[in-house]
C-alpha cells in the first residue's frame, strides 16, 4: 500500500509540475502558408523539412535550397515570402495588443524574400525591425523586398 501510495503521489507532482512548464510554452509566430521544392525549419539545432501548416516560433529559422520557396503568415498578418538558396530567422515575434506588447524582428541571413507589413507595423512601426547583415531597417507599413547575398 505504501508503495503503490508513493508512485501515486510522484505522478501527481509529475503533473503539476509539469502544468505550469506547459502553459509557459509561447505561442506560435505563424504559420507556413504555402511550401515548394526543398524548405527547412531549423529550430533548437534540429532541421526539419517544411510542411504547409508548420507552426514557425520566434528564433526559428527558414530556410530554402536552390528551388525552395516558402511563404510564411504571422498572426498578426504580416506576410515574408522566401526565395530559393535564401535563410530568414524569426529573432523576436510578441503580438498582445491588449497588454502592450508588439515586437517582430526578422534577421534576413541571405538570399531574397519579400515583407508585407500586418497589423504590428500599423499600430507600432517603431516595434517592426528588418535587419540584414549590412543594415536594419525601421518600417512604416509597407512592403520590402530584400536580398541578401
Amino acid at each position: 500500500m505504501g508503495r503503490r501510495f508513493g508512485f501515486v503521489v510522484v505522478g501527481v507532482c509529475a503533473l503539476v509540475m509539469a502544468g505550469p512548464a506547459a502553459a509557459e510554452q509561447p505561442a506560435a509566430a505563424g504559420r507556413v502558408k504555402t511550401v515548394a521544392g526543398d524548405a527547412y525549419i531549423v529550430r533548437s539545432g534540429n532541421t526539419v523539412p517544411v510542411q504547409v501548416g508548420h507552426e514557425v516560433f520566434e528564433s526559428d529559422s527558414v530556410r530554402t535550397g536552390a528551388g525552395g520557396r516558402v511563404g510564411l503568415m504571422l498572426r498578426d498578418d504580416t506576410r515574408v515570402s522566401i526565395g530559393p538558396q535564401s535563410e530568414v530567422r524569426v529573432d523576436a515575434f510578441r503580438y498582445a495588443p491588449a497588454e502592450g506588447q508588439l515586437a517582430l524582428a526578422l534577421r534576413f541571413v541571405q538570399g531574397v524574400a519579400v515583407y508585407v507589413s500586418g497589423k504590428i507595423a500599423k499600430l507600432a512601426p517603431d516595434a517592426v525591425r528588418l535587419e540584414t547583415p549590412a543594415a536594419i531597417v525601421g518600417v512604416r507599413g509597407t512592403t520590402v523586398a530584400v536580398k541578401v547575398e
